[in-house]
């Protein structure tokens, strides 16, 4: 499959698994879309609410709302319209071991929205049980005709899969390289800001630093 040509793309629809994965593996694709004015579906899959399980302050309803309002601010830099923007509450953490059962369901809630001419899914390659768990029913949601682009998170070293599926494709970010850091670290909550969970997920400096690389990559494959 070629590249595609952003300016020929009327309606993108981008999927992530958790509140964040869409900046961190797509925040450079979402805005320059916008800048060309194409009308852009991101729908977040689950909660996000299991990243602090121990956590007395930050009960699973408290955190899902706190990283929804966060999404909302980080994709308003963007671009993205509040109407563009679906939450559909999938509990965190438990989409990947729920089993193909799960998978049909997700399919219909994903192709819901009016058919895109791109979309980016998370890859089959990511070390996520969530997020591969999204990228098999995004695969069911939509005939095979249609464009992907897919993203990696979390490279799996066992087997050794660092990349997405297919030919590699690059967009590097230039200007919007500062705008997609910036707005990385509106995600208070995975920053550091919940404190009473020893075991809760913090982007440290390392991951701070590759979530935010000025070159994304994506696969051609989902």
């Amino acid at each position: 499959m070629n590249a595609p040509d952003l300016d020929r793309i009327v309606r993108a629809h981008v999927i992530a698994p958790h509140p964040d994965d869409e900046a961190i593996g797509a925040f450079g694709l979402i805005a320059a879309l916008r800048a060309r004015g194409t009308v852009v579906d991101v729908t977040l899959v689950t909660d996000g609410g299991a990243s602090h399980r121990e956590s007395a302050a930050w009960p699973r309803a408290r955190l899902r709302d706190t990283r929804y309002r966060e999404t909302r601010r980080v994709l308003r830099r963007a671009g993205i319209r509040r109407q563009d923007l679906r939450f559909l509450g999938y509990p965190d953490g438990d989409l990947g071991f729920a089993g193909p059962a799960m998978i049909a369901p997700l399919a219909r809630d994903l192709a819901r929205r009016p058919r895109p001419d791109l979309i980016v899914t998370p890859s089959v390659n990511d070390n996520h049980a969530d997020h591969r768990a999204v990228a098999a029913a995004v695969k069911r949601a939509w005939p095979a005709s249609i464009p992907r682009l897919s993203y990696l998170v979390w490279p799996r070293l066992e087997p050794h899969r660092p990349r997405p599926r297919g030919r590699n494709q690059r967009l590097p970010l230039r200007g919007r390289a500062a705008m997609k850091q910036a707005a990385l670290t509106l995600y208070r909550s995975q920053f550091g800001q919940l404190v009473d969970d020893a075991d809760g997920f913090t982007i440290g400096r390392d991951l701070r630093v590759r979530f935010g690389h000025p070159v994304e990559r994506f696969g051609s494959q989902p």
